[in-house]
This record gives C-alpha cells, structure tokens and sequence, in this order.
C-alpha cells in the first residue's frame, strides 16, 4: 500500500483556509492553525512518543481540524470529519486512517473527551494558548470573533465566562501539563484582576 501524500493534504488544507474562510474568524483563522495549533502539536508529539504513521495522521488531523469552519460554526468538527472523509481518499488515506484523523478532529470539541494519545495530544495542541504569554491577546481576538455572531456579554461576563473555562480545563498529556498548566495559572489570576477591576 502506497504512502498518503501528507504535503499535498497539507497544502489543500491551508489553501481553504487562506481563501475561502469567513474573514470574520479573527481567532479560527488560518493564523490559529498554521501558527498555533501545528507547532504546539510538533512539540508534544515526540516528548510522548509519537512518530511514524501516527505522527503523519496527527498532523494532518491538525492541518484539517477547523475545516468545517468552511460549511458551518455549530458542529464545525462533524463538518470537519465530513470535508476529510470526502477529500483524503484523494491523496492516498485509507478508511482506517480517515477515522482516526476523524476522531482526532473529534477530539477538538468542547467539552473535550479524547481517548487515544493522538486524540489528546491534537486536544491540547488546540487549546495550547491557555498556558502561553499571549494568551490575553488571544482571548480578545476570540472574543472579537465571537462578537461578530452574537451580542457581546460586556466585559464582568466575558471574563467570569472565561474564567470558569479555564478553571475547568485539564491538559490531558504530561507533556503539555509540564510545558502549560503554570502558566495557565497565572493567566487565571490575571484574568481574575482584570475582573477586579471592571467590578470596582
């Protein structure tokens, strides 16, 4: 059996993404992809020992992973998982491949739940941000975004919401709680004055 054509995968999923995106995703956006959520998965994946095939699926679950943004935002990974489904056999994935990327795709929603190592290493990768110094610039960027579908909450909610999100999220590799979670702690607190301070 032939090798996926993994580059030619790669470069149809960051043609979509550079083209055909609503420019109104300000934070799932070409930038979060590329910039982000592939680097983080780059890291992670040889600190916990994935390579070979697994690490090739990896990475194209995280080049595909934010797809679906093309069709819909509710249920974008379902959509995600169809876009792979219809597009991969095209460049030499086979169905077995396809439903371990579809999982890993999966494995990005909220309220995350991934079971394989793939799938909790492509979780993490996507929510890497929450344990970075740029995470506030981030979370405006994602709040602007959010801004454009829907009212915005005005700050005290935006930041209790947020908050609540990150007090209830767990990295679910040792790699990436031993790179992150510290530093997602401090972002915690300094989102905890800045709703201090909009408060007083």
């Amino acid at each position: 059996m032939s090798q996926p054509d993994y580059e030619q995968a790669r470069t149809y999923a960051l043609s979509c993404l550079t083209n055909d995106l609503d420019p109104a995703l300000c934070y799932h956006s070409l930038t979060h992809t590329r910039d982000d959520v592939a680097p983080a998965m780059e890291r992670l994946a040889p600190l916990e020992g994935v390579a070979g095939e697994a690490l090739m699926l990896l990475r194209t679950a995280a080049y595909f992973h934010d797809l679906g943004f093309l069709q819909r935002r509710e249920g974008h990974e379902e959509a995600g998982v169809m876009i792979a489904a219809a597009v991969l056999p095209t460049y030499g994935y086979s169905p077995a491949q396809i439903a371990q990327i579809g999982g890993m795709i999966m494995a990005t929603r909220l309220p995350q739940s991934p079971r394989s190592l793939p799938e909790q290493l492509l979780a993490d990768s996507d929510l890497d941000l929450l344990g970075r110094d740029d995470f506030l610039a981030l979370n405006l960027r994602l709040r602007a975004e959010l801004a454009h579908y829907q009212p915005d909450p005005g700050d005290a909610a935006w930041l209790r919401g947020q908050i609540g999100f990150l007090r209830g999220h767990r990295y679910w590799t040792a790699s990436a709680r031993r790179l992150r979670e510290a530093r997602k702690q401090q972002n915690i607190a300094l989102l905890e004055q800045l709703l201090a301070q909009s408060e007083s």
